[in-house]
Parts: C-alpha cells; sequence; structure tokens
C-alpha cells in the first residue's frame, strides 16, 4: 500500500503494510526515532505526534488513517538553523525532562495543548497531560515549561 503524506514539512510516499502503525513508519521507514515506543497501548503518550497540529499517539494509528495529513515529530519543531522550538526550549530552561524518554511526547502534547488552550492554569495543564506518563520529574517542572513555553508561544 501506498501512503503519501508529509513528515515535518516534506512530502513523503511510504509503501508498507495495511497493518502497519503510524509508530513504526516513523521510527522503521522514515528513521525519525525521536517517537518513542513506550507502553504499545496508546497509555503512556511517548509516540505522541502532531497530525494536522493536534495531538495523537501514534502507536494506535494506521498509517492508512494518517494519509494526506501533515505529520509533526520532535525532530521537525528546530528551526533550520537548529534554534529550539519556544516548548522544546521551555522543557530545557525549566527541566522539565530527566531521563527524557516522554519528553518528545510531553513536548508535542503541550504545543497542542498550548494552541486550544493558551491561558491554560497549572490544574488545566496537569490534566491536559494526563495522557502522557513521566516516570522521572514529578511533573512540577513540566507544568513550569508548558507556562513558559505557552507565554512564549504569545509572544
Amino acid at each position: 500500500m501506498h501512503v503519501q503524506l508529509k513528515v515535518n514539512g516534506k512530502a513523503v510516499t511510504v509503501d508498507a503494510a495495511p497493518h502497519t502503525l503510524l509508530v513504526q513508519t516513523l521510527r522503521e521507514h522514515l528513521k525519525l526515532t525521536g517517537t518513542h515506543v513506550g507502553c504499545d497501548t496508546a497509555q503512556c503518550g511517548a509516540c505522541t505526534v502532531l497530525l494536522d497540529g493536534r495531538a495523537v499517539k501514534s502507536c494506535n494509528m494506521l498509517l492508512a488513517q494518517a494519509a494526506g495529513s501533515e505529520v509533526t515529530t520532535i525532530e521537525g519543531l528546530a528551526a533550520a538553523d537548529g534554534t529550539m522550538h519556544p516548548m522544546q526550549a521551555a522543557f530545557k530552561d525549566c527541566h522539565g525532562l530527566q531521563c527524557g524518554f516522554c519528553t518528545p511526547g510531553m513536548v508535542l502534547s503541550s504545543i497542542s495543548l498550548c494552541k486550544s488552550h493558551p491561558d491554560a492554569s497549572a490544574r488545566d495543564i496537569r490534566e491536559g497531560l494526563e495522557g502522557n506518563l513521566c516516570r522521572c520529574t514529578g511533573y512540577q517542572n513540566i507544568v513550569k515549561a508548558v507556562q513558559q513555553g505557552a507565554a512564549a508561544l504569545k509572544a
């Protein structure tokens, strides 16, 4: 099956079996390994990407479901000159990461959250990110990072 989509701003055509998951396509076919596989059941959020600007868990989405869409992975956020996206910079500045395994999914989910709730409170952020699990940080610095990133996105 041939599927056309746009990944990180580039048009791609992927030849894959009908049962191929979006996360498999990104990691195995396109070698974009920043999208992590954690639970394989859409519970942890490590596989989160932006699909047409909305956060989705790529481990329970078929490639065919993404046909014709625009997918943004963590690799697609930084500017061409390497400047980090404001949300990436906020996670770095606020120490919103430790081991880093959940970070790509957290960052992409945070961007989606801030688009739909630009003035989210700390409670809104915690609720908005409840589908993304982190085993290291305790979430306090993640909330601070999302607040700082949201402010930078509004500026």
